[in-house]
């Protein structure tokens, strides 16, 4: 089955950030997999009261850690949909703010970069024979500033370190997709009240306005590009 409506899928979907980008990509039209590692975090998201939504959200199970599960998860998407034309990476862990590049666990560090960067990598290349299928195919990758090098000091070691892999994989993604008009951008939300940004931040609405933005552009717009707000963020 095909639908004329965007498919988007956003990994992470279940709270935070990326409830509220597949709530704005339902929002405006589009069918959105709100994804999450347990199914009945995934459908309990999905169910709840969402004003002004007039597409789809459909959940569905996704650990972006796991190979078997993103196959999986692809294969439902082509037979369901044919395609995909949106995909934002959002699921991340470890704001590991109480560590410190000299002392942190190395474990926990490949932990990070296996949901944050791997999780990213695997999801994508597993799509990207949809997204070719998509004649406005958008890859968002949910990124960070503590993972811009220009910027970058101590503290937060497996996060930040993530982050500055994600934008480099982003850089090479849009490189290489570039012929195919596939759009790839990397996307600071900025400091968020969410269960991993904490109290204090901004409004979760504004978070996502520009992960929203980036998967929404025209075929004329950026790619290979780190923004907040919809301005540049210095890699």
């Amino acid at each position: 089955m095909s639908t004329a409506a965007p498919v988007s899928l956003v990994t992470g979907g279940n709270r935070g950030i990326g409830r509220e980008t597949a709530r704005r990509l339902a929002g405006l039209g589009h069918t959105v997999l709100l994804s999450a590692r347990r199914l009945e975090d995934a459908e309990r998201a999905a169910a709840e009261p969402a004003p002004g939504v007039s597409g789809t959200l459909v959940p569905c199970r996704l650990d972006v850690t796991d190979a078997d599960s993103v196959r999986a998860l692809a294969r439902r998407v082509e037979e369901e949909f044919g395609r995909l034309d949106v995909l934002v990476n959002n699921a991340a862990v470890n704001y590991d703010t109480a560590r410190r590049a000299v002392s942190v666990d190395l474990d926990e560090v490949r932990r990070t970069l296996e949901t944050n960067l791997f999780g990213a990598w695997r999801t994508t290349q597993e799509f990207l024979p949809l997204l070719r299928r998509s004649s406005h195919a958008r890859v968002v990758n949910v990124s960070s500033e503590s993972g811009s090098l220009a910027d970058m000091s101590g503290g937060t070691p497996a996060y930040g370190v993530s982050k500055a892999a994600l934008n480099a994989l982003t850089r090479k993604l849009a490189d290489e997709l570039r012929a195919e008009r596939i759009l790839v951008n990397a996307v600071c939300p900025g400091w968020i009240a969410t269960d991993m940004g904490g109290p204090g931040g901004a409004p979760v609405d504004q978070g996502a306005t520009g992960i929203v933005r980036a998967a929404t552009l025209p075929d004329s717009g950026p790619t290979g590009g780190f923004f907040r707000d919809g301005e540049p963020l210095p890699w």
